[in-house]
């Protein structure tokens, strides 16, 4: 097998140069390879979990509904040990979830009301967004945060 001739005009690519190329090509395909919900858990990168993916425009937060409670939260034993913390966190503020809109567009998929109806079956257990929006309300609301705050701090993060 003959090589062809080399370009003058383009010099040979070096070891580390080679290698270099190498090492991104690789990245981008490692992170293409990443489940959905691995990849939400970047949040540099666009949430396409559940949802299209692609960029939004405002959403709209549902309004919470008077005398929620966390009687319809998945009990312990109903989701997978990994996400029963994050499941203790939401049977907390059931209030608070109730008025955000999830970001993974469960809404139109599953038609799902708000951020509290992920909690309410195995939806939360196994999507980043979910789970990470709940973690993030959590954290917002115990430092006193309004709603209006927890709604406007979780859209720059998982919105756009």
């Amino acid at each position: 097998m003959s090589h062809p001739p080399p370009d003058p005009a383009r010099p040979p690519l070096s070891r580390r140069a080679a290698l270099g190329a190498m090492g991104l090509s690789l990245a981008g395909l490692a992170g293409a390879a990443l489940p959905r919900w691995a990849r939400a858990l970047d949040t540099s990168a666009e949430h396409e979990h559940c949802g299209s993916g692609g960029p939004r425009s405002a959403v709209e937060h549902p309004e919470p509904r008077p005398g929620i409670t966390a009687d319809a939260i998945l009990p312990d034993d109903k989701v997978r040990e990994r996400s029963r913390d994050v499941y203790a966190k939401a049977r907390e503020i059931p209030e608070i979830l109730d008025g955000i809109y999830c970001h993974c567009d469960c809404a139109q998929r599953h038609d799902l009301r708000s951020l509290l109806a992920c909690f309410e079956s195995t939806m939360a257990a196994g999507c980043g967004i979910c789970a990470g929006q709940a973690k993030l309300a959590h954290r917002l609301h115990g430092q006193g945060k309004s709603l209006d705050e927890i709604r406007a701090a979780i859209d720059k993060q998982y919105g756009e």
